[in-house]
């Protein structure tokens, strides 16, 4: 394979890890999964998230905190990103749009964008510093979740913020009886 190829997907196989590191930290605070959540983040990295300035073992506990008393259910939605990769270091912005199903019935929406240094230290990229720039925020009115009331709806199981929801199924199974609504 040519010089010029594989230095390709050498910065391509950079990208992806750069990604999944990403995915480690939303995923890890939506399931309240702090060994995941910590995994994307080096000890000694530095986060400013709304008023909490940090390492990321306080952001955690911090945020955690936040939401288990605010949300029954959150979703850290990762969209565009930008990477920008320089050696062992590299600079991503990652648009996000956060959602919230709140305690008192609303729903809490906001936007904004992760901006990102990453160090690839020992062979594993992880965010060193992190800044949260929240762009907009608002409140909208809850609805009944879509056949919630339906039998056996629950039977693959529920949402949850620890290790017995669903996406923790290995393997995945599915418990329903087939059905085709009319």
């Amino acid at each position: 394979m040519d010089v010029e190829r594989m230095a390709r997907l050498d910065a391509l196989l950079d990208r992806q890890d750069i990604a999944a590191c990403i995915v480690r930290f939303a995923r890890g605070m939506d399931r309240f999964d702090r060994a995941l959540f910590l995994s994307a983040f080096h000890s000694d990295a530095t986060i400013a998230a709304g008023p909490c300035v940090g390492g990321a073992e306080a952001l955690y506990d911090w945020a955690t905190g936040l939401h288990e008393a605010g949300q029954e259910a959150t979703h850290h939605n990762l969209l565009n990103q930008t990477i920008d990769i320089d050696g062992a270091q590299a600079h991503v912005e990652t648009y996000y749009l956060f959602v919230g199903r709140n305690r008192d019935a609303s729903n809490w929406v906001a936007g904004g964008r992760y901006l990102d240094r990453m160090e690839k230290r020992v062979g594993h990229w992880k965010i060193a510093l992190r800044t949260n720039i929240i762009e907009w925020s608002g409140l909208v009115p809850t609805l009944p979740l879509p056949f919630a009331d339906w039998p056996g709806i629950a039977a693959n199981g529920v949402s949850a913020r620890d290790g017995s929801d669903p996406s923790y199924l290995r393997p995945l199974v599915n418990n329903r009886p087939a059905h085709v609504p009319e």
